[in-house]
């Protein structure tokens, strides 16, 4: 009897990632969707043809590939060596550069700079920040380049209107170590689980939990000698 009781205390406490239950994330629907052929990587991981992306995916392009991230309202073409982070509205641009077409006011962010359309209309425009150097091409209708906050001290020769006007057709340059600072270290993404670990898990917990049944039902002892 006690021993029963154990294997039913043991089968209730088994982790759920044993049974190859996915972390809770996964629950949620994917909020964009990544298109590439190869060469490109999420949280560390290679990425498949056609990947689900959430917020807080860590995206890297490999030299020679490039990828294309698309939403609602919003297709982003991420050129080779670029490494981003989706923040559901806007992307987070450590390194590389990137071709947006949005009708949804989608964002690019590089460190304290934040580059936005103006209107809610189809906007196409580029960022690139390859060298410390943020480059804003606007190629269809206008965008506005923000500085939202920044580490580096305002000067005469740094300092940047809060909202300044990239026109179509046009394209500026910003030195982000000037206006912002040291840029953050990127950091690691929220969700960066190996599919092959939760196939891995749910065998291992599969194989744990038919030991239990076995073990609590498959082998009972006799309580005296006399029984039959």
């Amino acid at each position: 009897m006690p021993r029963g009781f154990l294997c039913w205390v043991l089968v209730a406490v088994l982790p759920t990632s044993l049974l190859g239950q996915a972390p809770s994330q996964t629950a949620a629907a994917p909020s964009a969707v990544l298109h590439t052929q190869g060469g490109v990587w999420v949280n560390e991981y290679e990425a498949h043809d056609s990947s689900s992306i959430f917020t807080g995916d860590l995206i890297e392009t490999k030299p020679g590939f490039s990828a294309t991230l698309t939403l609602d309202g919003t297709e982003v073409q991420i050129q080779p060596q670029s490494v981003l982070k989706f923040q559901g509205d806007y992307l987070e641009l450590n390194h590389g550069s990137v071709a947006v077409g949005t009708s949804k006011s989608f964002k690019v962010k590089v460190n304290c700079l934040t580059v936005i359309p103006v209107v809610n209309e189809w906007t196409q425009y580029e960022v690139t920040d390859v060298s410390g150097t943020v480059q804003v091409a606007a190629r269809k209708l206008d965008v506005n380049v923000r500085r939202e906050g920044g580490k580096a001290k305002p000067t005469l020769e740094s300092t940047i209107e809060q909202k300044a006007s990239v026109k179509e057709g046009q394209q500026a340059s910003y030195d982000g170590s000037e206006i912002c600072g040291a840029p953050e270290r990127p950091t690691s993404a929220g969700r960066g689980v190996n599919p092959k670990w939760i196939e891995i898990g749910g065998g291992i917990g599969t194989g744990v939990l038919l030991c239990l049944i076995v073990f609590c039902h498959g082998s009972k002892t006799p309580v005296s000698p006399d029984s039959p």
